[in-house]
């Protein structure tokens, strides 16, 4: 009897040391994942992507679905997709029904320009999110399919997001036919009104319209947008320039009180260019000697700069940005090249 007491007790101490040891390494495990991933994040904010991936491989078993999400992002942004296809090999069934590992590996694909698997990706998915039709839609947006987000929002079971509508709004703009100018005006006239005020959403359905040649609607939004920010002057300026309102584009210019970032420096310029008169000599001059220095460098910018003085006349000073530019691209020689025809 004693001798069966003596087991029991001794099972039972072995069960309750069991359960706090696994207590104690799940607490451990918890705390390892955490610290990993704050490390992870910390490498891809610095931008140090690979030792970021080295790090992953290294703690693989320790990740969790937020480290293996951030891995694949990191795959995407530094365009190394072999690791990225390396590393879905490696996910558990759980993981790939992740709804945001699923929107960062369409990402990825679409980003490879494999419009095919992330099709398969997407139509495997039993649960279609907002998140993963924006990343689906922004995909085929990037590899010039956007008819074929039309298809699938023919499909689609729930409600655009904001997110989902604004890049709705810009599959519509790209394509700008028939098709485009019936679907964006009935998502427009259909918007639930606490989109309304949403500057993201305005801003889009702003550009569309513009793209439409409807301007008219364009500046009605523009004119109710009460959140208006310098994205939203760089659309209805760009719009404005698109429809060759060059003259309107420069008045509203000047009436912007905001910081300009690189697209308004880019746009003005494109105006400057397109008008080239007295008034937008005087302008483009003056907002190209207070361009500031982190824009200097800026490609597009300096391209739009050097057209804009070729458009001027003014062959020495876009010949002298030509000589600065020190990430020339084609549309850099096409730009200088062409500006000696005129």
């Amino acid at each position: 009897m004693l001798l069966f007491k003596n087991n029991s007790y001794s099972i039972y101490r072995f069960q309750r040391l069991l359960s706090l040891y696994q207590k104690n390494n799940e607490t451990l495990s918890i705390s390892s994942s955490v610290k990993l991933n704050a490390t992870l994040k910390k490498l891809l904010d610095s931008k140090q992507y690979k030792e970021a991936l080295d790090l992953f491989d290294q703690k693989f078993e320790k990740c969790t679905d937020f480290t293996i999400d951030m891995a694949i992002k990191a795959c995407t942004i530094s365009k190394d997709y072999k690791r990225g296809f390396h590393i879905q090999k490696r996910l558990s069934s759980n993981s790939l029904n992740n709804p945001f590992i699923q929107a960062s590996l369409i990402r990825l694909y679409m980003q490879y320009g494999d419009v095919d698997s992330a099709t398969r990706l997407f139509s495997s998915t039993a649960k279609k999110s907002n998140y993963i039709y924006t990343a689906m839609f922004k995909g085929l947006i990037s590899n010039n399919m956007a008819e074929k987000v039309f298809d699938l929002l023919d499909e689609m079971e729930i409600k655009p997001d904001s997110f989902t509508l604004a890049i709705l709004f810009k599959a519509c703009a790209e394509l700008a036919n028939d098709r485009a100018l019936k679907i964006g005006r009935k998502l427009l006239d259909e918007m639930p009104e606490n989109y309304r005020n949403n500057v993201v959403v305005l801003n889009s359905a702003m550009h569309m319209l513009m793209k439409f040649g409807d301007i008219e609607s364009a500046e009605r939004i523009f004119r109710s947008n009460k959140k208006k920010d310098i994205i939203t002057y760089n659309a209805i300026i760009k719009g404005y320039v698109g429809n060759e309102m060059f003259e309107k584009a420069l008045d509203l210019f000047e009436q912007i009180h905001l910081n300009f970032d690189s697209v308004t420096y880019t746009v003005v310029f494109n105006a400057c260019a397109g008008l080239a008169n007295d008034r937008a000599i005087k302008i483009g001059r003056k907002l190209l000697d207070e361009i500031p220095e982190n824009y200097r460098n800026d490609v597009v910018v300096l391209n739009s700069a050097m057209h804009m003085l070729m458009k001027f006349g003014d062959i020495q000073s876009a010949e002298s940005i030509f000589r600065s530019n020190k990430k020339k691209t084609i549309i850099t020689y096409n730009a200088i090249i062409k500006g000696n025809t005129y």
